[in-house]
Formats: structure tokens, sequence, C-alpha cells
């Protein structure tokens, strides 16, 4: 997508959609009041009786206006100013997104309101906007033979005469990369179980590394068997597709500079094992590697950005299948770091994939952890779908992570750690067991993964909840979502040990 800046009037300008974002109050809109009078106060009867509301996302189309070279106008309401942020910059723009690209469209304008032309402000607005028209352009249609969304060609801002064009191209240029690492994590997510498994989700990580400068190492069958990661293999061992592990290495901050890992669930497939699904329930579990695909996009953006730190990613990837070879309920299992693990529940098996490969990033001198996974169905009943879960054993670093999911508009919420419910994961045969009782089961998986970090400050974010939607909505696409790439570049970028 191009980018062009420029201070044109926003009547002059010939673009195939203008985009106006408003504000609720009237007296902080100057776009208005021009559109209003081209209009003979038409759009100040629309707001009297109640059509015209500002409210974030509103959207209102006008055509062919006679004072105006654009032949569409979109009006976006941005809510109300004080309460104007990165959430609601983002939900606004990607409603307009999705409105636009549902045909052809080569050229959109944006007109930045004035009261949010000082730089900080302008450039949010930008780096939004560029984003959000990236993601919210692309559907979870991969399969369909009729295309149903468009990319756009070319995104043209209205800036006010003071505005820094460096930093808005510095903003665009931000917005593309982090955009375009979404859509990497939501097509991994949104192909099939046919397409992504562990072996074709590794050889496309392989080519997308060689793309992008990341080093990538994979461990095969064999070699997770010479590193004695035996509960990965475990959940492996029943799918006619073996387990693997990808490495990807960003080594921007010299070699004697401290790491951080970033660690994601990939089951490629989960059908619950022995412990089976019923069909409902099996449904999406394409998703259930979503946590790996985080990752995955999380080191696209961070390579691009050339973020002066030291970042390794790791992903897990197994399928959960069911066959003669099923790892089964009763099993004891040998992890990496030689804890043992009564398996109770087969389907239980994201923390099992992931007890090894947090312990491998520990032995390979990780200074501090970030893990994601789609992993209880709990933490979405505790937090509903907008919501990650968040569980820490170092409070600084969770309230590292937090500021850095706020700075960029993504929620998250800290959940409790209460030693107590390590106490409900005692075994009376192994170290532990895989699962404990139903109440608090977000909060007994994260306890079951500390295990795997030792003393390493380290976050666990259970993403099962927003990281693939049921539906569409005016401001989100259907499938899945990408969430937590922004909170992770986020992160990496804010990084020290």
């Amino acid at each position: 997508m191009k980018m062009t800046l420029t201070n044109t009037n926003m009547q002059n300008i010939n673009a195939d959609w203008l985009v106006l974002g408003l504000f609720e109050n009237a007296a902080e809109n100057s776009q208005f009041a021009e559109i209003d009078d081209s209009l003979q106060g038409e759009l100040s009867r629309l707001r009297e009786r109640g059509d015209l509301t500002n409210r974030v996302g509103d959207l209102l189309s006008l055509y062919d206006l006679p004072e105006f070279q654009s032949p569409r106008i979109l009006l976006c309401g941005l809510g109300k100013r004080e309460e104007f942020d990165r959430t609601k910059c983002s939900r606004a723009f990607l409603t307009v997104a999705r409105k636009i690209s549902e045909k052809e469209t080569n050229c959109v304008a944006v007109s930045i309101p004035e009261v949010v032309s000082n730089s900080q402000l302008t450039s949010m607005v930008i780096e939004s906007a560029t984003r959000e028209f990236l993601v919210g352009a692309v559907g979870q249609n991969l399969y369909q033979t009729k295309l149903s969304r468009f990319p756009i060609g070319e995104l043209t801002f209205l800036l006010g005469k003071s505005n820094d064009e460096t930093e808005a191209k510095r903003a665009f240029d931000y917005g593309t990369i982090t955009g375009n690492a979404i859509n990497t994590t939501r097509e991994l997510i949104n192909r099939s179980a046919g397409d992504i498994y562990p072996e074709s989700f590794a050889q496309q990580v392989k080519e997308f590394a060689d793309r992008t400068g990341l080093e990538c190492e994979i461990l095969d069958e064999k070699n997770l068997a010479e590193e004695k990661m035996g509960s990965l293999l475990a959940v492996g061992q029943g799918s006619d597709r073996p387990p693997r592990v990808v490495i990807l290495r960003h080594q921007g901050g010299g070699n004697d500079a401290p790491t951080l890992a970033l660690v994601g669930k990939g089951v490629t497939f989960d059908s619950g094992g022995l412990s089976l699904k019923p069909t409902d329930g099996m449904k999406t579990m394409k998703c259930d590697m979503s946590g790996a695909a985080t990752v995955v996009g999380a080191m696209q953006a961070i390579a691009e950005l050339k973020l002066p730190v030291n970042v390794t990613g790791y992903a897990g990837l197994a399928e959960n299948m069911v066959s003669g070879s099923s790892y089964k309920l009763g099993d004891v299992l040998t992890a990496r770091n030689g804890v043992t693990i009564e398996v109770l529940n087969t389907d239980a098996e994201g923390r099992l994939v992931l007890a090894d490969v947090l312990a491998l990033a520990v032995d390979r001198g990780a200074a501090k952890i970030i893990d994601l996974a789609t992993l209880t169905g709990a933490c979405v009943v505790a937090l509903g779908e907008e919501l990650t879960g968040c569980f820490s054993n170092n409070q600084p670093w969770a309230d590292a992570l937090k500021t850095a999911a706020e700075n960029c508009g993504e929620r998250l919420w800290q959940m409790p750690m209460d030693d107590h419910f390590a106490e409900l994961l005692k075994s009376d045969v192994a170290d532990c067991k895989n699962v404990g009782p139903r109440w608090g089961g977000a909060i007994t998986a994260a306890k079951f993964l500390e295990k795997f970090v030792g003393k390493t400050p380290w976050v666990h974010l259970d993403i099962a909840g927003p990281a693939f939607a049921s539906s569409n909505k005016p401001h989100r696409e259907g499938g899945a979502t990408g969430v937590m790439v922004q909170t992770l570049i986020q992160a990496a970028s804010q990084f020290t040990a």
C-alpha cells in the first residue's frame, strides 16, 4: 500500500473515498461545518434526529456532493474527544476499512481532525489508520473462489501545515510493518489443519525467515528426543504428522546482550486426544496454534523494524490426534527439566507442549520469557472473548507487559498466582498431574507452566478468548484476530534485562 501526504484542502482531494473522522461534540469538528454548509444544514438536521451520533465506529456515507471532488465521503464517529485513545482509534479505522474494502478501491484519503493535529496524536492516527486498512481489508475467506475483500492501493493523509512529514512517514512505516505482521499471524491461524500441520508450519516459517533475515532452527522428532522433550513428544505421538519445534533468532543487540524469549503453543489441530472433544468443540481447533502464530508474526515485525535487542521465538508444534499410539490417561511423562507428569486429561495438551519448550528457552539462556497460548476455556469463562489473561512469577515483568499492551491499545488482565493453586496439581504417582479441579482452571494451568521456568522472569498470556473471533462485527472480521502481536513488538522494543 502506497502512502501520500498532502496539505490540500479536503474539498479539492480526488480520491475514491474521503474519510472524515468526527467527534461527538459538533464544536470540535471543523470538517462537519464545511460539509454541513454545502448541504444547507442537512448534517445538523441528521444530528438533531439522532441519525448522526459520531459514536466510535458509527458510519454515514455521502455521495456526489457538488463542492467535493471525491465522489464518496465517509463520516466516521470517533466518540468523545476527551476519551479518544488507541483502542478507539483502531476500532474506528477497522470499521472504515471493512466498509470500504467490500469493493475494489484504489485511493482512500483520510482527513486528520484539526483537534488532533499535534505530532503525537497525528502519528497515532496515521499509524492506526495504516495498520487497520491493511488488516481490515483482509478477510478469512482464504478458500473462497470469489473475493469478498479488496486491498487498498493508496492511502492519502490530509495533514495540517504544522505537521512533521518525517514523523508521519515513520508512523506509516510502523503501521505497515505491524499490520503485515498481524496478517501473517492471521493467515497461519485461518488456514485449515490440512494445510498447517507441524511440518508445513515449520517449512513456511523457514521460508519467511529467509526473506526477513531471521536465523531459523527446526528440531524434528529425532532432535526432540535428543533434547529429552518427552512431554511434547507424547502429545504428538498419536498423529501421522510428527511434532516440530521452530526457533527464530533476531540478534539485534549483539552477542553479549540479554535475550528475550517468546514462546508459543502450536497445537495445529486439537481433537482432544483420547479425552475426545465433541464435534462443536473441534470445529475451530485449527486455531489452537494461535500462540505459535503470534510469535511468528511478532518476530517478523521485530526483524523488519531492526530492533536493537536480542529476541528468540519458539514455536512448539504438535497435532493432538487419536490412534493406537496416542498417549493415554494414567501415563507418566518426563519433561525436559526432569519433572514427571501424570496425565489425567489428554485434552490438557497445550501445557504439555509448552512445558518442554519453556524449559528449552530457560536452558538456552533466556533472560525473560513471554509465552502465549489458547490454553484454557476457563480463562474465557473468567474474562470473556475480548481480554487476555496475564499470569506471572515476577511483578515488575508483568507490569512492563501490561504497560506495553496499554501503549498499543490491547487489553489484558492480570490473574492471581497464589501458591495454594499449585497444591491442586499434586499427584500420588508423579511430581504433578496435568490438570487440577474444574474451578480456577486457568490459574492451575499457569501454575503448571510455572514449574518449567524456574526463577526466570516469566509472563504467561492465555489468549483463548480473543485469539479467534466466532463471528463478524462491524469493526472486526471473524476468525483469527492477531491479538497480542502488537504487545509483543512493544515489549521487545522496551526490553532490558
